[in-house]
């Protein structure tokens, strides 16, 4: 449910853009726009900062109750706002909530699962973020009634959209809110954080439920000897050789996530889809068609995270974005439009939807020591919001000075130097325990290329 509200809340605005911009009279002006659109991640970045701090303190679960919370005040503030500070104001709140689940979430599912099936149930939380951005995007288009090709913005304003439509695609998220509170009075604390809180007969009962007494003990043993590890682990060591460099590994990886250009398609489709040709109502259709591909290409990516390993799934992601960016640059510069320019967008979409947005997540919920994940998680969850929020922010600038194919070649240029860095410092980790992985990653040469680390990935001697 946190990667649901996470997906909804994150995307409903896209489909409410034409109108609510029309209501609050920022239809001319690209910085007010770009604020509108990007005000949430502010409210991601402080959830973020204050993520990892307040769950290593107080538990996950706590944590995530609070995300549930906002997520309840923003659907039902935002869409009653009548001012565009208030507007802001609630988005920002949902923005935290947003900050909250998006790190929490997937830390706590790598926290209760087996290292079998680590990769697939943390690309749960991205199937069901994909569900809820699917979900956003089908009730904004179910809510919203035709708009006639020419309406003129004064016609948009005073449509059934522009005085209720949008409002309602906002409070749509009133249910899973609340369903998400509810669900969460069931669910038991992470095991790893009450192991290391001193709480081991707790984490023992939780382990037990998960798979049964003889996994229990196997799992509290290593949680038990990885945290005497850990007690030696202060913030001044994060800055030695071997956290330090895990660290910047997180915090590169999550901001490339963001940078790699895909989720410009989904918070500015109107200006994405309005350059290719398409009329308001054909690109809330179009929006549809992108949000099913993307959940038939997650569902893609938890079929092959345990089985292909996260580093080729993440160069597959980096590289193919790369080529399809340099396409897109160059039929915007041709000023080609119609179904092709649809077609790429469909191919950059399953590309991100089966590498970058699900593996992304699974490695950052991996790579981090017991007793600082949260607070280490944190950090590279802040790089990624403020990586979002530059992205966000930026695109309408971009897009008045360089134009469409000028924006996405230069995404293409990231796409690039992100292979690059995945090439060379990204070792692989599917099939290890989070302790067998945290006993390699403090090793000095842990930020090495791969070829360097012998055939073990993280840890093992050098090859």
């Amino acid at each position: 449910m946190g990667g649901f509200l996470f997906g909804y809340d994150w995307v409903v605005i896209g489909g409410a853009k034409p109108f609510y911009e029309r209501f609050f009279g920022i239809t001319g002006s690209p910085a007010a726009q770009g604020w509108a659109m990007s005000c949430a991640l502010v409210g991601c970045l402080a959830g973020a900062a204050i993520s990892g701090i307040l769950s290593d303190r107080y538990g996950r679960k706590k944590l995530l109750m609070l995300s549930a919370l906002l997520f309840l005040l923003s659907a039902g503030f935002t869409g009653a706002a009548h001012s565009f500070n208030s507007f802001i104001v609630y988005r920002i709140i949902g923005g935290i909530g947003i900050g909250l689940a998006s790190n929490l979430s997937p830390m706590y599912i790598a926290e209760v699962t087996p290292a079998h099936l680590r990769g697939k149930y943390v690309s749960i939380n991205q199937l069901t973020l994909v569900i809820g951005i699917l979900a956003a995007q089908l009730f904004n288009w179910w809510i919203a009634e035709p708009v006639p090709a020419g309406a003129s913005d004064e016609m948009i304003l005073q449509s059934w959209n522009g005085q209720t439509g949008w409002r309602i695609m906002f409070w749509a998220a009133l249910v899973p809110s609340a369903l998400f509170l509810l669900l969460l009075v069931w669910l038991p604390e992470s095991p790893r954080w009450l192991a290391t809180r001193g709480f081991g007969e707790k984490a023992r009962q939780v382990l037990g439920r998960i798979g049964g007494a003889a996994h229990a003990e196997d799992e509290l043993q290593a949680i038990v000897r990885t945290a005497a590890a850990d007690d030696r682990l202060h913030w001044k060591q994060v800055l030695q050789p071997g956290i330090s460099s895990i660290l910047l590994l997180g915090v590169v990886i999550a901001a490339f996530q963001q940078w790699c250009g895909i989720n410009v398609i989904f918070n500015y489709a109107e200006e994405v889809f309005a350059a290719a040709g398409y009329g308001v109502s054909d690109i809330l259709f179009n929006i549809v068609i992108t949000g099913g591909v993307n959940l038939v290409f997650t569902l893609v990516a938890m079929y092959t995270v345990d089985r292909w390993g996260r580093r080729a799934l993440m160069l597959m992601g980096a590289g193919g974005l790369a080529l399809i960016y340099a396409i897109m640059g160059a039929l915007y510069y041709m000023q080609l439009s119609g179904w092709p320019l649809l077609l790429l967008v469909v191919v950059a979409i399953a590309c991100y939807a089966m590498s970058l947005a699900p593996v992304t997540w699974v490695v950052l919920s991996e790579i981090f020591p017991n007793r600082l994940r949260g607070s280490m998680m944190a950090i590279a969850t802040l790089s990624l919001w403020a990586a979002s929020f530059g992205l966000t922010y930026t695109f309408p600038l971009l897009n008045s000075a360089l134009g469409a194919a000028g924006t996405f070649w230069g995404y293409g240029i990231i796409c690039l130097a992100g292979l690059l860095f995945i090439r060379a410092y990204l070792p692989e980790t599917k099939g290890k325990t989070l302790e067998e992985i945290e006993s390699g990653v403090s090793a000095p040469h842990a930020l090495q290329p791969p070829s360097l680390r012998g055939p073990q990935g993280f840890g093992g001697e050098p090859g």
